[in-house]
């Protein structure tokens, strides 16, 4: 596959090029023993990628009978909050990317299932609201991942083809979501380790971001763990 054919990037945000995926972890484990229940690491990594709506369903099914779903998300988000304050970083290699498609005058774009709020938040304590032209958020589209939909959304807002984006995440609904909108998917695995599946919708499954550098720049890593596309 030629780099030729890529116009734009869209990123997703957690887990992606923000490590926030391990503090909403902490912020959920925290909440549900303040309230005097539990969840398995299994379930919270059933709602990775998913926007708020579809992680209540979850969650339902796990916690106790007539258990307070939503008082359990507001104290989560509240303990969420609370640690990226002081503990919001991005991924390895994310300025790195960045530079690099701005040498290439490649337009980037964020495809996310958190509201505009908490992504204006972290781009502009990072430093880097202003390398992104275009933001999907919770609210700009109708269905969320693995649904087409966020993907299909930032493409029209960049007014790019689908085939000609490079879509780059790290969770099994985001990859199932832009691989549905047509794009070239790159995953970059944060808390779920890569599946057959995920190997087969994703043009490449890379170790971070500096691999996607890598790859951009027609080279790879020099154990060959992975082809230039």
């Amino acid at each position: 596959m030629s780099f030729r054919r890529v116009a734009a990037v869209i990123f997703d945000m957690d887990g992606l090029l923000f490590d926030t995926e391990r503090l909403y972890s902490d912020a959920m484990m925290m909440a549900v023993t303040e309230m005097g229940a539990s969840l398995s690491p299994a379930a919270i990594h059933r709602t990775i990628g998913l926007p708020a709506a579809d992680c209540t369903a979850i969650w339902a099914e796990h916690l106790p009978p007539g258990f307070d779903v939503g008082a359990f998300w507001s104290a989560s988000s509240a303990n969420f909050k609370t640690l990226a304050e002081t503990q919001l970083t991005l991924k390895a290699g994310a300025i790195e990317l960045l530079d690099l498609l701005a040498n290439l005058n490649l337009p980037c774009a964020i495809a996310t299932s958190s509201g505009r709020a908490t992504v204006d938040h972290h781009l502009t304590k990072a430093g880097i609201a202003e390398r992104f032209g275009v933001i999907v958020a919770y609210g700009d589209y109708a269905q969320g991942k693995p649904h087409p939909a966020p993907y299909a959304a930032a493409a029209r807002r960049l007014d790019v083809d689908p085939a000609r984006c490079l879509a780059l995440e790290d969770s099994y609904n985001g990859v199932r979501s832009a691989a549905a909108a047509g794009m070239i998917t790159i995953m970059a695995p944060d808390l779920l380790e890569a599946t057959q599946e995920m190997h087969e919708l994703a043009v490449q499954v890379v170790r971070d971001l500096h691999d996607v550098c890598a790859l951009l720049e027609g080279r790879g890593r020099e154990n060959g763990s992975f082809q230039a596309f």
